[in-house]
């Protein structure tokens, strides 16, 4: 009977499994067919375009991995693609049917400094076509100000407040707790500079560590300021920054008022009068007081799909690089090497544009990555390389291949450095009453040793390593940026620049975002028309996949998440505490030697909670 009771559980499992395989197909197929309707017709008389940004802006959203999102244990934040929202705001500047742009940042949670910028600069084409962009929120923090900035009028709800605390944080150092559970770590690095080893060997940051991350911040900070001070003139900017306290004494201890007063918004308003305000442009909803006609990003964008035509080529890498594949959102090697070679075996492009938002991560993916755009050039396609928000260590390997680079002033990059951590448990064991012992035949065998920990020979063969990738590393740079391996080496060891420092240093070439980098591209291939429109190089999100994750997330076309500004401003330290968990699990689950920028970890805006979470709690385990 024991045996006849387990074959009918295996019966069941197999019946249940196939269950689940033929709805997943089902709805799959299903939102196949959905998706190949006709585009939604817009409604006549037009109506205003919302952007309502719900979660991080990014240069491309991951993939969710479906089983969490199916067991709703998926902790990533929602994401919008930054290109999308370029492409609406360009198409709407001239489109009769759009009256208004709306900016909805009630639960925008930010996103890198580029990135918003290149937004923003968006937003200012339609302002200069004549058409009023209004932003709304209960509360601003810096980069929900820095795109609300470009709007013609800034609305704040009363109960609300504009919060600026400039970069700058705290970071994690694991130092301390490894010594409690008895974990110690072999660390191997060329740089000065190269920091991303230092939580895991130190208390505290280095001299030389902290020295280039205040010079970094500053100079982000300047950057932000500038763009803020060009974008809203009228704003008081640099004394409310400096002096808080004061600035709300001068709105009577009411900080909404205290915004108004210093001129950093327009109007305090419900979202009832807020509404009653883009009604005078659109026209009255039938949602009842306070509605206006509205026109959704998706379904506007649904009604304008996007041309892919042209022959300049379009390449992204964003995200941690990775060996193997992956889908969107992450820097495969192998990924985005196939999906590139597949292209140009099309011969359907004559210029190629490396879109690059990275903080680098393996050696061998970057060099992957690399190596495939270098067959770019062999078939004679003139490169340039886009940095986003971040192209540093991994990243600027991949931005070698450029002819031309560029970059914004508030780009994070450098970070020429590389290490290696390894970890071992002697110690532990030790604690726990546990030991280990065997043979060798070789000074290599069983290394690394965990238990008693690595050997001389093999700790000098990992730190010869690091040594000579460093080599191979600022080869690679002097050779395309035209320097000495000395001359790379001094703006090397691991040191970490903002764009405008990088341009003067001569790591880029030029200032400018992905448009002023593709109408080079076409001009150096000598395209005009249709010819010098984009081409995007990516793979696809998985359908079925993005329909799980729309399901799992829900419309939020009529819902507003808002938060509390005192809210996302306590929540901040807490997201970034899970993205340090998180980029300390990477690191530590990552190959044994990086070339990855610790210093440049994603913004608290795009971090899985759920993956940080987890480690957290092993760790408290």
């Amino acid at each position: 009977m024991r045996v006849v009771r387990g074959l009918w559980r295996i019966l069941v499992g197999i019946k249940d499994a196939l269950v689940l395989i033929f709805m997943l197909l089902f709805f799959a197929a299903l939102y196949a067919a959905l998706a190949v309707r006709p585009n939604p017709a817009l409604p006549a008389g037009g109506g205003a375009l919302v952007i309502k940004l719900s979660g991080a802006l990014v240069e491309q959203p991951a993939e969710a991995d479906p089983l969490s999102l199916l067991s709703g244990d998926s902790g990533m934040t929602r994401e919008t693609r930054l290109r999308d929202v370029v492409r609406a705001l360009k198409l709407a500047a001239t489109d009769p049917q759009i009256k208004a742009v709306v900016l909805d940042l009630d639960s925008f949670t930010g996103g890198g400094q580029a990135t918003i910028a290149a937004a923003g600069e968006a937003v200012d084409a339609v302002k200069r076509a004549g058409k009023p962009v209004v932003a709304y929120a209960t509360g601003y923090l810096d980069d929900g100000y820095q795109l609300a900035s470009h709007a013609s009028e800034i609305w704040l709800n009363p109960l609300g407040a504009v919060l600026i605390s400039g970069p700058g944080s705290q970071h994690l150092y694991y130092k301390g707790l490894l010594d409690k559970i008895g974990v110690s770590y072999n660390v191997y690095r060329v740089g000065t500079y190269k920091s991303a080893v230092e939580p895991y060997i130190r208390r505290d940051q280095s001299p030389e560590a902290k020295a280039a991350n205040q010079a970094l911040a500053d100079s982000l900070f300047a950057a932000w300021t500038d763009e803020v001070s060009h974008a809203r003139p009228k704003a008081a900017i640099a004394s409310y920054v400096r002096d808080p306290v004061a600035a709300l004494d001068t709105g009577g201890g009411d900080s909404a008022e205290a915004a108004m007063k210093a001129e950093l918004v327009d109007q305090l308003g419900d979202r009832f009068a807020f509404g009653r305000r883009v009604a005078g442009w659109t026209g009255a909803g039938n949602g009842g007081p306070g509605d206006y006609r509205a026109i959704p990003l998706d379904r506007y964008l649904a009604a304008h799909p996007a041309g892919d035509g042209g022959k300049v080529g379009v390449l992204t890498v964003a995200g941690t690089i990775v060996d193997g594949t992956a889908g969107p959102g992450a820097a495969a090697g192998e990924t985005i090497a196939r999906v590139l070679g597949e292209e140009l075996a099309k011969k359907r492009i004559k210029a190629l544009v490396v879109r690059v938002d990275s903080p680098g991560g393996s050696v061998t993916a970057s060099e992957r990555i690399r190596t495939a755009i270098l067959e770019a050039k062999r078939q004679g396609l003139p490169v340039v390389v886009s940095m986003g928000s971040l192209a540093a260590s991994g990243g600027y390997w991949v931005s070698t291949t450029g002819d031309t680079v560029f970059a914004e002033p508030s780009t994070i990059t450098g970070s020429i450095g590389v290490f290696g951590l390894l970890p071992t448990f002697k110690t532990t064991l030790d604690k726990v009453g546990l030991s280990a012992d065997g043979v060798a035949t070789t000074p290599l065998s069983g290394q690394p040793d965990v238990f008693h920990g690595t050997s001389p020979a093999f700790d000098k063969l990992m730190q010869t390593g690091v040594e000579n990738i460093y080599k191979r590393f600022t080869g690679i740079v002097a050779e395309a940026r035209h320097m000495s391996p000395s001359q790379v080496d001094s703006i090397g060891q691991g040191h970490v620049w903002a764009g405008g420092t990088a341009r003067q240093i001569g790591l880029v070439d030029r200032f400018g975002g992905l448009d002023e980098a593709i109408a080079f591209a076409a001009q150096q291939a000598k395209l005009s028309g249709g010819d010098a429109q984009p081409r995007w190089i990516e793979r696809e999100p998985s359908t079925w996949k993005a329909w799980l994750r729309d399901l799992a997330r829900g419309s939020d076309r009529d819902t507003n998440e808002a938060m509390d500004p005192w809210t996302l401003y306590a929540r901040r330290p807490q997201m970034l505490l899970l993205g340090a968990l998180g980029a300390a699990k990477e690191i530590a689950a990552g190959p044994a030697i990086q070339v990855r920028c610790l210093e440049c970890t994603p913004p608290p805006a795009r971090v899985d909670t759920g993956q940080a979470v987890g480690l957290l709690g092993r760790l408290i385990r």
